[in-house]
């Protein structure tokens, strides 16, 4: 058995124009299954604030990400400050042999006035267990 867990910043509102201005972002979640042969467990999905503070869990049960490169977009939302400029997404995983670690990355869009924004963040292993 194997699991570990990422770490994801994101930003859910950024302050521009020195302070001025603050854009609020949707953020949308992505794990892929990097195996092309055993399939993913994901087993938690906890978004955090600035503080550190648990804001919402999103899953009920494990999800099964199967092999050939499954991937799943798994949070998405309109534009909001909810989390803050420090906030986080925890991913915990696991699988039942060897296998090569998932990418993790958010998508933040959000727009001030005419201009609009987009850009990405990569997860982060945090916690491995196991052989990989």
């Amino acid at each position: 058995m194997v699991s570990g867990a990422f770490y994801v910043p994101v930003y859910s509102s950024v302050s521009m124009s020195q302070g001025k201005l603050r854009a609020d972002f949707s953020v949308t979640l992505s794990v892929h299954n990097a195996s092309e042969t055993r399939p993913l467990v994901l087993k938690r999905i906890a978004y955090f604030d600035t503080a550190g503070k648990m804001v919402e869990s999103y899953l009920k049960a494990p999800i099964a990400l199967k092999a050939v490169l499954d991937g799943r977009g798994l949070h998405r939302r309109p534009p909001t400050s909810r989390g803050g400029t420090g906030a986080n997404f925890v991913v915990d995983w696991a699988a039942t042999g060897e296998i090569a670690e998932p990418a993790v990355e958010a998508l933040m869009v959000g727009s001030v006035g005419t201009g609009h924004y987009a850009f990405i963040s990569q997860g982060r292993p945090i916690k491995l267990i196991g052989k990989n």
